[in-house]
């Protein structure tokens, strides 16, 4: 839901395609992948025209990961978290949205101190720890294999820095930095799929100005 605020990726992702194609959010804070599972039929049906979908990001996992005994509304059993990913990219190819145009997307690493500070500070304990967020992130690498679909291990690709809670805002959602990170991953991704995409109408020195119709229609 946040990628599309000022500086997230979504938004760094329309600006780069913009006269190509749209950059479509439906992106829900706080939801899971029990939850998304149930609703992707009314984000994506057969008459969104599977033909003019280039891509769809899959990006769960940081709420799935919550643990069961202090956050049982978001919490998903590893298992469940799997066989989900796996309905929702059958249910795309379903529409005819093939393997070759899905990216999964890890959930991010968590910066427990950050987080926990936010958790206080709202009368909770630490709901979440890294070494868990880790094994989903596993799980959905584990999935885009099993599916033939991409993945963008995020999880680990922020680690190789090793000090990577400038990534993060509070622990949990991503910085400006972060938000840039995972723009560049998903681009060098998209890239070949969608740079050779032709511009949606000629460039305005290109029209006909004496005769509009001949250029535009």
């Amino acid at each position: 839901q946040f990628s599309f605020q000022e500086n997230g990726w979504g938004a760094s992702l329309a600006e780069r395609l913009v006269r190509k194609c749209d950059v479509v959010n439906r992106g829900l804070s706080g939801y899971n992948t029990r939850w998304a599972k149930l609703i992707l039929p009314r984000l994506i049906s057969k008459s969104t025209g599977a033909e003019s979908t280039v891509a769809v990001t899959i990006f769960f996992g940081a709420n799935d990961s919550a643990l069961k005994d202090l956050n049982p509304k978001q919490h998903v059993p590893l298992e469940e978290y799997a066989a989900n990913l796996k309905s929702m990219i059958q249910y795309l190819k379903s529409v005819d949205i093939t393997e070759d145009r899905i990216i999964l997307i890890t959930p991010p690493p968590l910066q427990e101190s950050a987080w926990e500070k936010e958790c206080l500070a709202k009368g909770d304990k630490l709901n979440r720890r890294n070494a868990t967020t880790g094994e989903y992130a596993q799980v959905c690498v584990q999935v885009a294999r099993d599916c033939g679909t991409d993945v963008l291990d995020l999880w680990t690709l922020m680690q190789k820095n090793q000090d990577f809670s400038s990534y993060l805002s509070d622990g949990l959602h991503l910085s400006t930095k972060g938000n840039s990170f995972l723009a560049a991953q998903l681009w060098s991704r998209l890239e070949k799929k969608l740079s050779a995409l032709p511009s949606l109408l000629p460039y305005w020195r290109d029209v006909d100005h004496t005769n509009p119709e001949a250029s535009l229609l």
